[in-house]
């Protein structure tokens, strides 16, 4: 098994420009910017990076200034991820070609259905190539939920499914990946507001949202569960859950957007259908995020 499933993995925002195209420049800024703070690897493309609503093209082009960004220091696990079974072993096999380290493999965007037609659309991708690869379980979010048996059946066929992103929001199932297959593969925590709860269940890692904007506190976090520093990991929790847990909401890309607007690190532009904040709903987001800010500890 490989060593990039360990630490806190951004699962990365998509920056726009005033057109809504991608600002690969400020990419390039950020993907430097969360690798000095200590992460891990950098995950484009995926939910919270408003893959649904990036073209073929354009995740390919962000692809690359990722690798490029990274030059190495950390793997590169793009989202991979398509209406088309077709689409999605292309992607794979193009970020293959740009220098991925690894991959992060979802359900196809839309349709959703019984465990042989899902079973077989993440297999062509895994099977696309052979990096290490990474199956996203997020039942509230793509309506397709992927058992611990089911995993089981997947890791027993092909050697190069090494992780589990867990984000069905129950720790219990981590508890169950980690007992049939701890052996086999890592587990990960998906949902920001279950970082504790997952570590203390026996997650690896934790591929994380709002670390786009805290990097620092993210890792300190995830660091201080992991190593069984109970009483200084929930202390920062106590402060931190407030923002962790706007991870966990429909709309999660803009307010994640706006704590980065608001800590200087990006902006609050999203693409259509997604519209930004406005508001009672923008002010109520705001007065928790500027309280915590506000508070925020000193590391």
């Amino acid at each position: 098994m490989s060593t990039i499933w360990q630490g806190v993995l951004p699962a990365i925002t998509t920056p726009f420009d005033a057109n809504l195209g991608i600002d690969h420049d400020f990419v390039t800024r950020h993907v430097d910017w969360l690798i000095g703070h200590g992460c891990r690897g950098i995950i484009p493309c995926g939910s919270l990076g408003e893959g649904a609503t990036l073209t073929y093209d354009e995740k390919v082009a962000l692809i690359k200034t990722c690798v490029a960004a990274a030059a190495g220091r950390v793997p590169v696990i793009p989202g991979i991820a398509a209406l088309s079974t077709d689409e999605a072993v292309k992607l794979a096999q193009a970020s293959a070609d740009a220098g991925c380290g690894g991959l992060m493999v979802l359900p196809p965007y839309v349709y959703s259905s019984d465990w042989r037609e899902m079973k077989a659309h993440v297999a062509a991708v895994i099977g696309a190539t052979a990096l290490p690869c990474m199956l996203y379980n997020n039942p509230p979010a793509y309506k397709t939920d992927f058992s611990a048996a089911q995993v089981a059946e997947l890791a027993a066929e092909f050697a190069n499914l090494e992780a589990v992103k867990e984000s069905s929001g129950d720790s219990r199932r981590v508890t169950a990946l980690v007992a049939l297959l701890g052996e086999r593969l890592r587990v990960g925590v998906g949902l920001d507001d279950m970082v504790c709860e997952g570590v203390a269940a026996g997650a690896e890692f934790w591929v994380a949202g709002t670390v786009n904007a805290l990097p620092k506190e993210s890792v300190a976090q995830f660091e201080l569960a992991k190593a069984g520093r109970w009483d200084e990991a929930r202390a920062l929790y106590h402060w931190h859950l407030p923002l962790l847990r706007l991870d966990t909401v429909v709309k999660f890309v803009q307010l994640i957007k706006l704590i980065q607007q608001e800590v200087g690190m990006g902006h609050e532009r999203v693409r259509p259908p997604r519209l930004e904040l406005v508001g009672n709903e923008r002010d109520d987001a705001l007065a928790i995020i500027r309280k915590a800010l506000r508070e925020r500890p000193v590391l």
